[in-house]
């Protein structure tokens, strides 16, 4: 049940890490130095999220992903950059976390974790595109809240309540392998318009 527990926290983190990379830092960061959250033995090294210097530049990104995040096309351009930033972030907290673990154990969680955020980030940046393309700013604004909100409630719910959060991992990891493929599918079948 530890194991399953741990997986739980790790791969939470990397799926809102994937939406939200430092906003997910920053929450459980947070919520570790006021004693909001409890981490399990086994998980004591996350406590990094807590030191001051982590949770400064957490901030400092926060903020600047909150501004940038509520302007149509500029949030798109920042997840372009972000493709790369956000499953290595969750692949380093991920590294933090499990970095007592036997090395075959640890690469294996690190790639899970760098798979699941680069699929959620993947998600979330494609149904980026589709609402910027509407001509009114409020249903990107409303999906950006949206997204912070998930961020920051999903990130909480991690560490503090990990196997409901993996059955939502693999939920979202099922859904998401399902619509790609007939995704995949449609784009092979549809040729390209002149």
């Amino acid at each position: 049940m530890k194991t399953l527990a741990l997986l739980g926290t790790v791969t939470g983190i990397a799926l809102f890490a994937g939406i939200r990379l430092y906003a997910t830092v920053l929450t459980v960061g947070l919520c570790l130095r006021y004693g909001l959250l409890h981490l399990p033995q086994e998980l004591a090294s996350l406590s990094v999220l807590s030191h001051p210097y982590v949770l400064g530049a957490a901030s400092v990104c926060a903020i600047m992903e909150f501004i940038a995040d509520k302007v149509p096309w500029v949030d798109s351009l920042w997840d372009a950059v972000h493709a790369i930033l956000r499953p290595a972030g969750a692949a380093l907290v991920a590294f933090a976390a499990v970095g007592r673990l036997d090395p075959a154990t640890e690469i294996a969680v690190i790639l899970l974790c760098g798979g699941v955020a680069f699929s959620s980030h993947s998600a979330k940046a494609g149904a980026r595109l589709l609402v910027n393309q509407s001509p009114e700013p409020f249903s990107n604004i409303l999906l950006s809240l949206c997204e912070d909100f998930v961020a920051v409630g999903g990130s909480y719910a991690a560490v503090a309540h990990p196997l409901a959060i993996l059955a939502v991992v693999a939920a979202f990891l099922g859904l998401f392998a399902l619509l790609a493929r007939r995704i995949y599918r449609r784009l092979r079948r549809d040729p390209a318009p002149p």
